[in-house]
C-alpha cells in the first residue's frame, strides 16, 4: 500500500501534506483551472474529507518505476455514489507534484462540485494560514 493511500484512509492529515511537493498542481474534477501550490492542495484534500462520506480506495495501480500511481475510489456526496481516481505522479524526491483527480457519473460530480463550493471559503482561509 502505498503512503499517500495509508494516509488518506487513516484521515493523517498532516501526513498527506507532507507528501506533497511544494510545487504540486492539483487539477479537480470540477473546474477548469488547476490549483498550483501545497497550501492550496493540501487544503482542497481536506475539504474533500469533509465532503467525502463512505469513501474508500478500491485498487491501486503503480507503474513500474513507481512515480505514476493510479488510485481508484468510491464514495457519496449529498447521496449520490460516485468513483473516481486519483492519478498521481512523483518527483525526485518521492513527493507528490501533480495530483490530477477523476470522478463519475455527472451527476456526482455535480454533487461534489456544489458541496466543495459550500466548502470554497474555508478552503481559502486555511491556505492562506499555511
Amino acid at each position: 500500500m502505498h503512503p499517500f493511500r495509508k494516509a488518506v484512509e487513516s484521515r493523517d492529515l498532516e501526513a498527506v501534506a507532507a507528501l506533497l511537493a511544494d510545487d504540486v498542481v492539483f487539477t479537480s474534477p470540477v473546474t477548469f483551472k488547476p490549483y498550483p501550490g501545497k497550501a492550496i492542495t493540501a487544503a482542497i484534500l481536506r475539504g474533500v474529507l469533509r465532503v467525502f462520506e463512505d469513501f474508500t480506495y478500491v485498487r491501486e495501480i503503480a507503474n513500474p518505476d513507481g512515480r505514476d500511481h493510479a488510485l481508484v475510489f468510491t464514495a457519496t456526496v449529498a447521496g449520490k455514489q460516485l468513483q473516481g481516481c486519483d492519478f498521481l505522479h512523483f518527483d525526485d524526491d518521492g513527493k507528490i507534484d501533480e495530483f490530477t483527480v477523476m470522478v463519475r457519473p455527472l451527476s456526482a460530480a455535480q454533487a461534489l462540485g456544489e458541496a466543495m463550493g459550500a466548502q470554497f471559503e474555508q478552503i481559502a482561509r486555511e491556505a492562506a494560514e499555511q
